[in-house]
């Protein structure tokens, strides 16, 4: 592979998709694509193992099916001795030896890596990514001259576009839009939960894992037990078991969290959909078949499609429309560190000792897990926006900072002031309750707020609505907390503060994670 070439098509570890625009017009006989392993990937944040082996034995699996297609694939592993570590490093050695005429990639999902590309080589065609309903474009269209960027109006459009759920008439399916209010039921101990499809590693992803274990001896989280698809044919199967077992539960008890089940009647089918291994559109039609032939109920099969062409959609959008500044909002002036709870499980918290727990086992927690417990937590425990944001994007295998970001800075945390939802996501460990059977043997009482066993999210809710009760004033979502907390008599609420006070003060210190009476 010593001469000249046409084009050097770059495709990245979260590009493995056979119609990624920078195929587009592929020359076999020309054209070399260009892949790698590199260190800076794997290290810019201390990603989680099952990540790391996820993307390595994704891109290499793609790189085999694309030779077998006859196609030239320059392949750059991460063991390789003259490896640079960096992409930039590494399209710069494949230019000097290939000498092609041009450079073509496909546009990333992170706002570093843009940059980075734009100084590749003196011109790179930077394709836009097709594989979404929306292109940044159009989103760019769609948010001009709005006052307010609102997913649900957002989302009515890309159901008209995709004609998804849509009547012959142009109307929604069911008279309705959003079928949100029936997705909020917490979880019967009587319904049985279909387990989730996994998939024993192949010999490639054995190497892979055998490769991670070893360069990675300090990395977060569990590497056995890895399940992951890492090819087409496996995310499909995966898809498909989802449609057929867990699909038709998903509508009612999407919102629900159970310690003895991680999954519950999830797809966990995102990591596959963020690398490319599966098509959103493809994805959310397949649903749709299976609602019109009777085999899922309208609020399973709208809940999820509205997930996909509505919210995953939606976040992209806004990050790269606000990017790089996105990056920087701190509206409510979080300033505290990630207790280190967040990366051991190491708490009373029944709650936050599962999810994190689960985190490290499984790369996985689906999103109430994330929004209402880790991010509720952080949220009103006032935590640094950057903190957060590195650890959500650490720990997950789905995680890329187009769709981490704005869930993180813009959903849990309320750093970007509103603009992506018009309030905080706030609850106390009511809510948690509710939706879970976390509390249940709890060191914390659920039902407590001032108390010496108070469970931490009842005082620190009512100490972020003090915090920031001038803030929300105008906000007409917050005014019914607002005039709680208004009505409480002086002393209950000086007893909150207190409480809230010294837990925050000894989780700075290092000691808050443990319930004084456990």
């Amino acid at each position: 592979m010593d001469k000249p070439i046409e084009t050097l098509r770059v495709i990245l570890g979260d590009q493995v998709s056979p119609e990624i625009a920078a195929l587009e017009g592929l020359d076999p006989r020309h054209d070399v694509v260009l892949m790698a392993e590199v260190l800076d990937e794997c290290t810019y944040v201390p990603h989680h193992l099952k990540k790391i082996v996820l993307v390595l034995a994704a891109m290499r699996h793609f790189a085999r099916a694309l030779a077998a297609r006859g196609v030239r694939v320059r392949y750059v592993t991460l063991d390789d001795p003259d490896n640079t570590g960096s992409l930039r490093g590494e399209v710069g050695r494949a230019i000097a030896a290939l000498q092609p005429r041009q450079v073509v990639t496909t546009e990333p999902g992170e706002y570093r890596v843009l940059q980075d590309m734009l100084g590749w080589a003196d011109a790179v065609e930077i394709r836009p990514d097709t594989r979404f309903v929306c292109s940044i474009a159009d989103f760019r269209r769609w948010a001009g001259g709005r006052n307010g960027l609102r997913m649900e109006f957002f989302y009515r459009d890309m159901r008209r576009r995709t004609g998804l759920l849509i009547t012959p008439d142009n109307e929604p399916e069911g008279g309705r839009w959003n079928f949100d209010a029936e997705n909020r039921k917490r979880l019967p101990e009587s319904v049985a939960v279909p387990d989730a499809q996994g998939f024993v590693p192949d010999a490639a992803t054995a190497e892979v894992i055998e490769l991670v274990r070893r360069r990675f001896t300090n990395g977060f989280g569990e590497l056995d037990g890895f399940r992951f698809a890492v090819t087409a044919k496996d995310a499909r199967a995966g898809l498909d078991d989802f449609i057929a077992r867990r699909l038709p539960g998903f509508g009612d008890w999407q919102d629900a969290m159970h310690s003895g089940q991680p999954v519950l009647f999830h797809a966990v089918i995102s990591p596959a959909l963020n690398i490319g291994l599966l098509d959103p559109t493809a994805v959310c039609r397949a649903v749709e078949t299976a609602w019109r032939s009777g085999r899922v109920p309208l609020n399973a099969a709208e809940g999820f499609i509205r997930q996909i062409i509505g919210w995953r959609e939606y976040v992209r959008g806004i990050y790269w429309l606000r990017m790089p500044e996105y990056g920087a909002l701190n509206a409510l002036g979080a300033t505290r560190a990630l207790p280190e709870f967040y990366w051991s499980g190491r708490t009373d918290m029944a709650c936050i000792r599962h999810v994190v727990g689960q985190t490290r086992q499984d790369a996985y927690a689906h999103h109430i897990q994330r929004l209402m417990v880790t991010g509720n937590f952080a949220l009103l425990a006032g935590l640094h926006p950057d903190a957060v944001d590195e650890w959500y994007l650490s720990v997950y295998a789905d995680a890329y900072q187009w769709v981490e970001m704005p869930n993180t800075r813009g959903m849990a945390l309320f750093a970007d002031g509103g603009v992506l939802g018009s309030k905080p996501y706030a609850a106390s460990g009511a809510y948690i309750n509710r939706m879970s059977d976390y509390c249940r043997g709890c060191a914390y009482e659920v039902k407590d707020a001032t108390g010496p066993r108070a469970c931490p999210f009842n005082f620190l809710y009512w100490d972020f609505i003090a915090r920031h009760a001038e803030r929300f004033a105008s906000n007409v979502r917050m005014s019914m907390p607002l005039r709680n907390w208004e009505r409480m008599p002086a002393e209950r609420r000086a007893a909150i503060r207190a409480r809230a006070a010294g837990f925050l003060a000894e989780m700075e210190a290092g000691r808050g994670a443990t319930c004084s009476t456990a």
